[in-house]
């Protein structure tokens, strides 16, 4: 009896070890990316959408109608993915990250694109959806488009088009001076175990107000060509991401 079921124990350990080896083998560990997006805390998809029901800091009531951005280079093993998210659409909110072993890594991403890869007509999946910039404005893509109403001083509902891109000083349209607005985001480290998923947080109400206050009665449309705005968009850009749950 004692000879059966130290059989059995074999057995039993060998089949465990195969089972283990072959998870690994058809299940590789990978990394689940997923933005999620909220204004100061309170989640946001876009059900949301199309009401006057966020107030920012300057305390104009908007809402949003549109709101699609472009993440590039992130880097987690050093790869090279660009992904554009659009939240009313509800796509490009995840991405995964496959082929990766065990361990802690530096999460970063860049928002937009750098001058070394903002190259006009390059990029197919942006071509496609109108996030292209145009010629007079430098050319390249569009960093975010984020549309919507306010209430203005009139008591009236106007539009906004928050949209970002490469500065450009037009002050001399023959001779266009460009600065790159887009930057990295740094989430610090993050570690992995088997399969893993990453959630990067977004606040919306962030590009209203930190560091500049942005008054939208003041800064609403034509803003791809102030070059000016531009850079405060970058800078209020800087505090809007960062990073949530690490599941494993």
């Amino acid at each position: 009896m004692k000879k059966y079921s130290f059989l059995l124990i074999v057995i039993l350990l060998a089949f465990n070890s195969c089972k283990e080896e072959l998870d690994c083998c058809v299940n590789p560990p990978s990394v689940n990316l997923k933005f999620t997006h909220n204004w100061d805390g309170v989640p946001i998809t876009n059900q949301d959408f199309n009401e006057l029901k966020f107030t920012n800091e300057n305390g104009e009531k908007l809402s949003i109608e549109r709101l699609r951005y472009l993440i590039s280079n992130i880097n987690l093993i050093g790869s090279k993915n660009n992904l554009l998210v659009d939240v009313g659409e509800n796509s490009g909110t995840e991405i995964s990250i496959s082929d990766i072993e065990n361990g802690t890594y530096d999460l970063s991403f860049r928002f937009g694109f750098s001058d070394e890869d903002n190259k006009d007509g390059t990029y197919q999946f942006l071509n496609s959806v109108s996030f292209d910039v145009p010629a007079m404005l430098g050319g390249g893509y569009h960093f975010m488009q984020f549309d919507g109403k306010y209430i203005d001083n009139n008591n009236q509902e106007t539009g906004f088009n928050y949209h970002t891109i490469r500065a450009v000083d037009r002050t001399n349209p023959a001779d266009l001076k460009f600065e790159d607005t887009s930057f990295e985001v740094n989430l610090g480290k993050v570690e992995i175990k088997n399969n893993t998923e990453i959630e990067i947080k977004v606040n919306i109400a962030e590009w209203f107000k930190n560091p500049n206050i942005w008054n939208l009665n003041e800064l609403n449309t034509n803003l791809m060509g102030n070059f000016e705005a531009q850079k405060m968009m970058r800078a209020n850009g800087k505090s809007v991401f960062s990073l949530g749950k690490v599941r494993q």
